[in-house]
């Protein structure tokens, strides 16, 4: 749960944006987007391999680079 304290001299505007900062920062509006429809294991299984693939890419590239 997230929680912001807003002073009194505060606008709300300000809270807002720390909280949404706050809640962006925990991961929350993440967790909300991925549980917002049903996922299949087989579809979970296939998209963390597609992460690891793009993340094995990108770390090969970066170790040609330097050589």
């Amino acid at each position: 749960m997230t929680l912001v304290k807003v002073s009194s001299d505060e606008s709300f505007e300000k809270a807002l944006r720390r909280f949404k900062k706050s809640c962006e920062k925990n991961g929350i509006l993440a967790d909300i987007r991925r549980h917002e429809h049903f996922e299949k294991p087989s579809e979970r299984r296939k998209r963390k391999l597609n992460t690891a693939k793009r993340k094995m890419r990108r770390l090969i590239r970066l170790k040609e680079r330097r050589g």
